[in-house]
């Protein structure tokens, strides 16, 4: 199944907070149970370094809502490319004992800076 697209929007130096739902092709929800989540932001697709590592956490793992946050610490510190976006997925670790991984959303970030947090 290839990876859903969604595009995503950080108020830098703010608590992010976005609960996704994730569906297979048939539009059903994606059973979340027995994975482990990730998700990662970079400037590029090909940049080497992270530019933020959200907390992945499973809501719900029968109804496949997951939610991707970062405190206002970390997103005070998110350094985006020239036109304020980041790329990002989320991959998806099964803990059953295969250990596959699958990639199952991608987007972009638009990251809007603060004119009056001090930084």
């Amino acid at each position: 199944m290839p990876a859903g697209y969604q595009d995503l929007y950080l108020e830098k130096g703010a608590t992010f907070t976005s609960q996704l739902t994730l569906t297979d092709n048939n539009g059903l929800p994606y059973n979340l149970n027995n994975f482990n989540v990730f998700s990662y932001a970079r400037t590029s697709y090909i940049s080497a370094n992270v530019a933020l590592q959200f907390t992945a956490n499973v809501v719900n793992a029968n109804s496949g809502v997951l939610q991707l946050s970062a405190n206002a610490a970390t997103t005070a510190n998110v350094v985006p490319n020239a036109v304020n976006k980041l790329v990002y997925d989320v991959i998806l670790q099964d803990t059953t004992g295969s250990g596959n991984i699958t990639r199952v959303l991608e987007g972009q970030i638009f990251v809007s800076p603060s004119v009056s947090l001090p930084y």
